[in-house]
């Protein structure tokens, strides 16, 4: 029998699946053989392991091998075409969540190394997607994940990107029809951001200003930049608890399934 985990998740997905009425092919290819994992099967289990303790496909699969009756390349296909369907999910569950969100919100990002630094020369999987990038933490080699959630806890906005792209082009890729206070750090700050993105009566932009500059903030405002530790706590979730980084895949295919698994086991998980 499949441990109670593994059915508390895939209830959650089958009611996700019925209510946005979602379709997942039964086939790798049109032509090919029916699927020895069933699409839901598969997204239960990649978010099973990225709810868990369970770090590698490998220990999912010592824990399903007898019931799955498939090899471990088996298994680790399924896990990574589990990312299209993490994918729809996501889509689902951000349009639901935009239509009674909180009316306050924050955007951030995050880095995703894809390797250690001094591994960067060599590594090759990812060659083409990333790039360098700077974060508080200092340099790194990899993407950046940027989300937008509300007050409520509600995922609004979600976008992978290379390390280097620019952080004020993402973050009117990423909000372009969300309404409400939008609250960002200092590596956002942008005279024409706030002016292009502020909508009178619908949706208002406030930036955090930089230690350099000489703005002063009103007590309203320095509350509202208190509230970004949340996107923040969401980052450190993710990265401790579902597996959100990591350089164990050996394809473009497993390290972006990886990603919106882990965010797809986040917000399931709730």
């Amino acid at each position: 029998m499949f441990p109670h985990t593994f059915y508390t998740i895939k209830d959650k997905i089958t009611q996700l699946v019925n209510f946005g009425k979602l379709t997942f092919p039964s086939k790798s290819h049109p032509q090919g053989r029916p699927l020895k994992i069933e699409p839901v099967d598969a997204l239960a289990l990649a978010l099973y392991q990225h709810s868990s303790t369970r770090a590698t496909k490998k220990s999912v699969y010592e824990d399903f091998k007898d019931l799955l009756a498939c090899s471990y390349k088996t298994l680790v296909c399924a896990l990574n075409r589990a990312g299209i369907m993490a994918a729809k999910v996501l889509f689902l569950v951000m349009g639901e969540g935009k239509k009674d969100s909180h009316i306050v919100k924050m955007t951030d990002a995050t880095d995703l190394p894809v390797c250690l630094k001094k591994n960067a020369d060599k590594h090759r999987t990812m060659q083409g997607l990333a790039a360098w990038g700077h974060s508080s933490k200092g340099w790194f080699y990899g993407l950046k994940m940027t989300m937008t959630r509300d007050l409520a806890g509600h995922l609004l906005g979600l976008r992978f990107s290379s390390a280097n792209a620019n952080d004020r082009d993402i973050f009117r890729s990423v909000n372009r029809d969300i309404n409400g206070i939008i609250i960002a750090d200092a590596g956002y700050v942008s005279k024409k951001l706030e002016r292009d993105m502020d909508i009178e009566g619908s949706r208002w932009v406030v930036i955090q200003p930089k230690k350099t500059m000489r703005k002063l903030a009103l007590p309203w405002q320095l509350r509202l930049y208190k509230l970004r530790f949340v996107i923040e706590f969401d980052f450190r979730s993710l990265k401790l608890f579902h597996g959100l980084v990591t350089s164990m895949p050996r394809s473009v295919n497993g390290y972006l399934a990886n990603y919106l698994n882990a965010v797809c086991s986040f917000v399931i998980a709730k």
